[in-house]
């Protein structure tokens, strides 16, 4: 299948082909004794993954552990999905988002206020999974994939307070979910993901020093890819967060409104970006879906009017 990509060490990239685009979001399998699946994508995005890890031999019975970094919806929207899917795996999660997943209808509420009429097209709808079949984690812990070889997760919120990191200790691959931003391969453009309501500035360079000192071979980015410049991209992570905060915080201090502050924060930062030249068109619409400004811009305002004394 043309949306697999083998990397190594028994790890597969699948492109789960969220709302038909590619190369947006990224699942991952770690193809050991224990078959686990890091990240489902969407819930419209659940077929697609599951075909993939039938064309890698995994099949109904197989999968022993879905795990994701956090519930949003381009991460987990497909939980309930697979779970159906995989009647044998056990889905794995942090606490602070365990009971989403098993009586989605808060997250999905908040959600419809966000995305409103694109959240069907984009994402579908998160389906329950039987809270028996949910382990949370606490702020560490470790999944086994068989042979002695295991995943940890490491709680890293920031991005959102539901958000953990994942490293392997076969391969060294840390699983960053959203926590280190946004990744486009195709021009190594790093940005920012600060959306609505748990972005925290110190919490997110926290969570990056946290990750660096893991010291990682690879990071596995769901949004999208493998990276092996582990020490330079981190540094990049934490560098983009203080940037985006420094512009939104003269933007509030200026008294703007979202829109104004959004449209400021874009054009100082545009130049930062490969993505966002005319000949990438199509790139600078994958940072808008995932890493856009509104959101991001968003988020920020929202933790300096939390902040303020």
């Amino acid at each position: 299948m043309d949306n697999i990509t083998a990397l190594g060490g028994d790890v597969y990239e699948i492109d789960t082909r969220m709302a038909g685009y590619s190369g947006i979001t990224a699942g991952y399998l770690i193809l050991g004794d224990r078959p686990c699946l890091v990240e489902t994508g969407t819930s419209t995005s659940a077929p697609v993954v599951r075909d993939a890890l039938a064309s890698l031999g995994v099949g109904p019975d197989d999968l022993a552990t879905v795990v994701v970094t956090h519930i949003h919806l381009d991460h987990a929207g497909g939980v309930g999905d697979i779970a159906r899917y995989f009647p044998s795996a056990e889905v794995v999660v942090h606490e602070k988002g365990a009971r989403h997943l098993a009586d989605p209808s808060r997250l999905m509420a908040s959600a419809k206020m966000v995305w409103g009429d694109q959240l069907d097209t984009l994402f579908g709808a998160l389906s329950p999974t039987e809270a028996a079949r949910i382990r949370a984690l606490g702020d560490t812990g470790v999944v086994d994939l068989g042979n002695g070889r295991t995943l940890s997760s490491h709680y890293s919120p920031g991005h959102a307070k539901h958000h953990v990191g994942l490293i392997d200790s076969a391969t060294g691959d840390l699983y960053v979910g959203d926590a280190a931003g946004v990744y486009l391969p195709q021009t190594g453009d790093l940005r920012p993901a600060t959306p609505p309501p748990d972005f925290d500035l110190q919490t997110a360079l926290d969570s990056i020093a946290l990750f660096e000192a893991l010291g990682p071979q690879r990071l596995l980015f769901s949004h999208y890819g493998p990276v092996t410049d582990v020490r330079a991209t981190l540094e990049r992570s934490a560098e983009e967060l203080r940037v985006w905060v420094d512009l939104t915080k003269q933007a509030h201090s200026q008294g703007m409104d979202l829109d104004h502050a959004v449209a400021m924060v874009r054009e100082r930062t545009r130049e930062r970006y490969a993505a966002l030249s005319s000949d990438a068109p199509d790139a600078a619409e994958r940072f808008e879906l995932l890493s856009g400004a509104p959101s991001n811009v968003a988020g920020i305002m929202h933790w300096l009017d939390r902040a303020k004394p």
